[in-house]
């Protein structure tokens, strides 16, 4: 009798004490997220995250804001050094080659999915986008997400009221000087606007003109890469936007997105910008506009635009802690439905985004989206002209480039004030920034 007392007691106390394990058990694996989107899409980013946390009872990912791409990418490297990072951390594509240098810091995206199995088919994803997040030999580092592209804007009354046609915007940079010289004639102030200025008219030019930015295929294939900003074309694209400035046929508005707000207020005829600028131009717009792809020099084949926006990369927690299984198969999960057509069609649609994958572009093309929305595909379009990326418009891959791009801007800010010759200026960028890089391959041999 005694020994059955004490046998129920002895089940009695391990159930209670297994209750709290059980209950601890039960609890999702958090996935810490931290992004760089400010409103609306960074609550479009946390809508999708909330939905996926809704979907399965396994994993809870949580997003939090840490304001903007650079200041998110420094905050993360200091998390990583205090053993205190992020599962997921949204990285801007000028990052990318710190991020490919970073060694333990990150968690390449093909060998999760080889490790958890968990299938992400990286033949989905659209060449340009694939590519710039590849390793040398093709294999993802990181999950494309907010991808974007440069693209043309165009007032359509301002058009129409300069005699020109506004269901026809020119293919050819010379074609683009013609109508700009129309649209002073018609008495508009600023014919012609850029924002990113290194982006659209330093690294989309080279890129659709297939002329390199910088050796060893612009970074891809070593750190040992050198500046390439005094070629002929750079030089002449330079040239005529000093002359085009003197002469009021442009306006540059500032570093990075200092010209976004110009084209939306109706100040400027044509805005140079990313693609993802369409929907404030849809909210705050009061005219007619237009899509169109960037414009080439004549006797030029174009080739696709680069990207800009983001990817989302996996970090470890730090440099002696590593992530364990469980954590990596829900950053793999999470990824897969993000990833999934429906739910990037949708992203797409809603932010103006390109889609990253051809899966989800079908689906936008079958759900009548782009006949919808008039040049919504201009974007898209524009990526996959061309064909396959070559070496030059597949992307770059240079470390130390958020200093680079602020440097080739201070000198085309020197071009434009008359300080420097366009010429000049690209040569000190050049020289500058190659010591940018040097200082980056030490640090990272």
């Amino acid at each position: 009798m005694r020994r059955r007392y004490l046998a129920a007691g002895a089940l009695a106390l391990a159930t209670l004490t297994s209750a709290p394990l059980a209950v601890r058990a039960q609890q999702p694996v958090e996935i810490q997220f931290w992004h760089g989107l400010s409103q609306p899409a960074g609550g479009q980013l946390e809508q999708i995250v909330a939905e996926f946390n809704a979907s399965q009872p396994r994993y809870k990912v949580t997003p939090t804001f840490r304001g903007s791409y650079p200041e998110t990418m420094v905050a993360a490297i200091a998390a990583f050094r205090s053993s205190t990072a992020p599962h997921i951390v949204q990285m801007f594509e000028v990052g990318t080659g710190t991020m490919m240098s970073a060694g333990r810091a990150v968690k390449p995206l093909h060998e999760i999915t080889a490790e958890t199995g968990v299938a992400i088919d990286p033949r989905d994803f659209i060449g340009p986008v694939a590519g710039y997040y590849s390793s040398a030999d093709g294999k993802l580092m990181a999950m494309p997400f907010n991808s974007s592209t440069a693209i043309a804007f165009y007032n359509k009354d301002m058009f129409q009221r300069a005699g020109l046609d506004p269901n026809a915007f020119p293919a050819t940079w010379e074609g683009v000087e013609g109508a700009a010289r129309k649209l002073k004639e018609a008495g508009i102030a600023c014919p012609m606007t850029t924002a990113w200025p290194s982006w659209l008219m330093v690294e989309q030019v080279l890129a659709i003109h297939d002329v390199p930015l910088a050796s060893r295929s612009n970074g891809f294939e070593g750190l040992n890469t050198e500046l390439n900003l005094t070629n002929p074309l750079l030089v002449k694209h330079m040239e005529n936007l000093v002359r085009w400035q003197k002469e009021g046929l442009f306006r540059y508005a500032g570093r990075d997105a200092a010209g976004d707000p110009l084209f939306p207020a109706g100040e400027c005829a044509i805005g140079f910008g990313s693609s993802g600028l369409r929907g404030r131009i849809e909210r705050e717009a009061r005219f007619g506009w237009g899509a169109a792809m960037l414009p080439y020099y004549e006797g030029t084949t174009p080739r696709n635009s680069i990207i800009g926006g983001a990817a989302l990369w996996t970090m470890n927690r730090g440099p002696n802690a590593q992530r364990s299984a469980e954590e990596l198969r829900g950053v793999a999960e999470f990824f897969q439905y993000i990833s999934s057509p429906a739910v990037m069609a949708k992203w797409h649609q809603d932010t103006g985004y390109v889609p990253v994958t051809r899966s989800a572009y079908e689906l936008s093309r079958s759900q009548n989206y782009y006949a919808r929305n008039a040049g919504a595909d201009v974007p898209i379009e524009q990526m996959l002209r061309g064909g396959d990326p070559t070496a030059n418009s597949r992307g770059i891959r240079l470390g130390g480039f958020v200093e680079i791009r602020n440097i080739i801007q201070e000198e085309m800010e020197r071009a434009f004030q008359g300080g420097v010759s366009a010429q000049q200026a690209l040569a000190n960028a050049n020289t500058r920034g190659n010591q940018v890089l040097r200082n980056f391959e030490r640090t990272n041999r």
